[in-house]
């Protein structure tokens, strides 16, 4: 399955996803953090469409991306009224790469109608469907019965547990209705949100056993700062290393004033970190202990991060594969000589003690010996020399 020209499904790479929190009726500030976000690597956009004048800025937004040179599918968040926007909005029903519903919020007493609605848009204008279940709106009538259900078994499941399987069956059963309105198989996507880090694999697994649809993965509400991308990180790293997940999102609760792309970062760095994808060259650094003489070597590691990240624009145009680069700065002899050789182009410097010297190591074997204050300068020019020979 194809979401613009992005693949998605068995066999295809994880693709990264993020979504705005502007309002989207606003159209240059939905465009400008669209472009922000599709720049810093994002391969899908998820914006909110909830009211009419949303769904009337779609077009609009769209034709801007487009005049800016931005190719990103953008996917369409419905919650609520659905049904009405986007049989009443066709430009923007057709503008969208891809519909997000989520089956507890499409509505109790009409479930059915408007369910049917939404779903015979996206056969009209050939579009997928991402069915989004969450337990925060998770379907009530749906989660009733399978409380009563249980309730008669002669050995009860808790009610935690039960919840859960009822986000796996709102979700299969949403799927199953989706396929009998016309909606290919191959046009369906899957999600099923949860805050907890156990729960989300837990759902996960019983989806992945049960359905060949593609999953949406991401731990809803993660949180703000370092608890939201540790959360995430363990998370998403736990099923995507059993083979589960074919798009992902990293949803951080943004300080204010906060850079909206750094989902978009860790995510990349959770399927870097795998050795799913490959984004930017990485750089394995000492975290300093008694043994080192100063923070020099600290130093040195900022001084290559910041030097990759000035140049890596340049080197994807010209050194394609160069995102796959590793270097090594190590900060004394118990551990730097084995990682720098591990690493394509490594550097370990001397720590307490140790001779005043910093062997470079390139492709596991010895290259030179660094010595005298120049010595920063020297590794960098060794370093793009390297990338130069190698990724040309």
């Amino acid at each position: 399955m194809l979401v613009g020209d992005v693949p998605i499904g068995s066999g295809h790479p994880v693709v990264v996803q993020s979504m705005t929190n502007t309002d989207t009726a606003d159209v240059e500030a939905t465009s400008a953090q669209i472009e922000a976000l599709w720049r810093a690597g994002s391969e899908i956009v998820r914006i909110t469409v909830n009211t009419p004048a949303a769904a009337a800025a779609v077009p609009r937004i769209a034709e801007t991306l487009e005049e800016r040179g931005v190719d990103v599918p953008l996917v369409g968040d419905f919650h609520f009224n659905g049904h009405i926007l986007l049989p009443g909005h066709p430009d923007c029903a057709a503008a969208l790469a891809k519909y997000r519903i989520n089956p507890g919020n499409v509505g109790k007493r009409r479930w059915d109608e408007h369910f049917a609605t939404i779903v015979g848009c996206a056969v009209e204008h050939d579009k997928p469907v991402r069915i989004g279940v969450n337990w925060g709106s998770l379907d009530q009538v749906l989660l009733t019965h399978m409380m009563d259900a249980n309730a008669e078994l002669d050995d009860p499941l808790d009610a935690h547990t039960v919840t859960l399987d009822a986000i796996v069956e709102s979700a299969l059963r949403s799927a199953a209705v989706a396929e009998q309105l016309g909606l290919g198989a191959d046009r369906i996507v899957l999600s099923a949100k949860v805050s907890r880090v156990p729960d989300l694999a837990r759902v996960y697994r019983d989806l992945a056993a049960k359905c060949a649809y593609p999953l949406h993965l991401g731990l809803t509400e993660a949180g703000m700062g370092r608890k939201g991308t540790v959360a995430s990180s363990a998370a998403l790293a736990m099923v995507l290393s059993e083979g589960i997940g074919d798009t992902i999102r990293v949803s951080l609760t943004p300080e204010p004033g906060a850079d909206r792309t750094e989902e978009v970062r860790v995510a990349q760095q959770i399927l870097q970190s795998l050795e799913l994808r490959s984004f930017k060259p990485q750089v394995t650094a000492c975290p300093g202990c008694g043994r080192t003489t100063s923070t020099f070597f600290q130093e040195l590691a900022l001084d290559v991060e910041r030097h990759i990240a000035d140049r890596l624009s340049m080197w994807s145009e010209r050194f394609p594969g160069v995102e796959e680069l590793s270097v090594a700065v190590m900060g004394c002899v118990v551990n730097g000589p084995g990682e720098s050789k591990h690493s394509d182009i490594g550097i370990s410097l001397p720590g307490t003690f140790e001779e005043p010297s910093a062997p470079v190591y390139i492709d596991g074997e010895h290259h030179t010996t660094l010595k005298g204050d120049d010595l920063v300068d020297e590794f960098l020019m060794i370093l793009d020399g390297y990338v130069e020979r190698r990724f040309a």
